[in-house]
């Protein structure tokens, strides 16, 4: 059988020519696993070219269309000839499916029940248009927020970290955090593996720094005390989140890390009086592309660089950090913790404990993001985002982690954004 996948206005549509016979029943199964992204909640089989249908492929189409009614969305046959029809029929599932005589009218039904949504969502909540993306924000507390930072940033980045810099910090204490650490049965056995890492819901995921480029991560039941995370530098939050805020870059569109937060700043400068220039955001998001970078090895003092510069300085990257200049895992699930500075609004004399001393002058916002990447978890922008997260760190397929860079780019996402009014040093 013949197969040809594309997207007719956002939906996914598959077109086939040929035998949906037992074979071919395979091909269009992996087909549909290959392309259904995150947020794609309906589909349309473009069966105007299939003259022959068998048991296997109403298998398949009856297991896309389960997987479709978990992501409230449909699957549309479209353009089906008298054979395979006959075959619905005697198997007594036609009723099952929705057939459209065309593959427009196919598409237009599964667009319809989302724009209705769409509108729904305009009614209870305007949004605010930046670029051409939408940005919904509602209010979530009114509560102060604080980032606590655990160790020496300085210290980290020239890899002069000992054992009585490590920090045994206990599971219960980072909710959402970032920074560099390590699991282990001591802070002996932890500190040459220190490594990128983030705390989300309390659970924790982190990358060895062992050569392996393998994350590994754990989601504790309970904190018996028994089991701490070992880390060199921390930044967690501290406080409640103050705005829920719901992107949406369309169908075909998609936005940096860095627009992300110049959008989010450029509202607080209008809408908060007490924006003092930095924000911690968590975000579960469908991305279209990450690019990352990785400490490579542990920055401890035995293998501190000998030109005396910083691990992430252009002379050491190669050395230090893993690079990645190649977007991945686009239509995954991401989910991420981190904060953004804008330089323009902050005036803070805890501020080095978050930067690098030695960023260019002209620099007007610095951003330290980790991610977390999973799939087989649809996007549904009306769930709650808190539940959403411990459910995809604990249900979800597991990926990869890393330290994200500005570039990264999602689709749609789904924020809850702090904006720190005061910054803890524990040095």
């Amino acid at each position: 059988m013949e197969l040809q996948t594309e997207r007719r206005d956002g939906i996914l549509t598959f077109i086939m020519q040929g035998r949906l016979d037992g074979y071919g029943a395979g091909q269009l199964a992996d087909a549909v696993q290959a392309s259904l992204q995150a947020d794609d909640r309906s589909i349309v089989f473009d069966l105007a070219g299939v003259n022959y249908l068998s048991s296997a492929g109403i298998r398949v189409l009856i297991a896309t269309k389960k997987l479709l009614k978990e992501r409230s969305g449909t699957l549309a046959l479209a353009g089906m000839q008298e054979y395979p029809k006959n075959v619905l029929d005697m198997a007594g599932v036609t009723a099952i499916f929705s057939l459209y005589p065309g593959i427009e009218e196919a598409v237009t039904a599964c667009r319809g029940p989302l724009d209705s949504l769409s509108v729904i969502n305009e009614i209870a909540r305007t949004p605010v248009t930046i670029n051409g993306v939408a940005y919904t924000i509602e209010p979530a507390s009114t509560r102060r927020a604080s980032l606590r930072v655990t160790g020496s940033l300085d210290r980290m980045l020239h890899a002069r970290l000992t054992e009585g810099d490590i920090r045994a910090i206990p599971f219960s204490a980072l909710q959402y955090s970032l920074g560099i650490g390590a699991l282990g049965e001591s802070v002996t056995g932890a500190l040459p593996l220190l490594g990128e890492m983030i705390t989300l819901h309390g659970s924790v995921v982190w990358l060895p720094t062992d050569g392996n480029e393998t994350p590994d991560f754990f989601t504790p039941a309970k904190d018996t005390g028994e089991l701490p995370i070992y880390s060199g530098y921390n930044v967690a939050l501290d406080g409640p989140f103050h705005e829920i805020v719901t992107i949406d870059a369309g169908d075909e569109g998609s936005i940096t890390l860095s627009e992300v937060y110049r959008a989010i700043f450029d509202i607080a400068r209008e809408q908060r009086r007490d924006f003092a220039g930095i924000a911690a955001i968590a975000m579960w998001a469908v991305v279209d592309g990450v690019y990352s970078l990785g400490v490579k090895r542990s920055p401890i003092a035995a293998s501190s660089p000998g030109n005396g510069l910083p691990i992430n300085a252009a002379e050491n990257a190669g050395e230090w950090l893993e690079d990645n200049d190649e977007p991945k895992y686009r239509g995954d699930t991401m989910v991420s913790f981190g904060f953004g500075i804008d330089y323009s609004a902050c005036n803070d004399e805890h501020l080095p404990a978050l930067t690098d001393r030695n960023r260019p002058k002209t620099q007007q916002l610095q951003l330290h993001n980790h991610g977390v990447i999973f799939r087989g978890m649809p996007w549904d922008a009306t769930l709650d985002l808190s539940r959403q997260i411990v459910r995809i760190v604990s249900e979800g397929e597991f990926v990869d982690m890393r330290h994200l860079k500005d570039s990264t780019r999602v689709r749609r996402a789904k924020l809850a954004v702090a904006y720190i009014s005061e910054i803890a040093v524990d040095a």
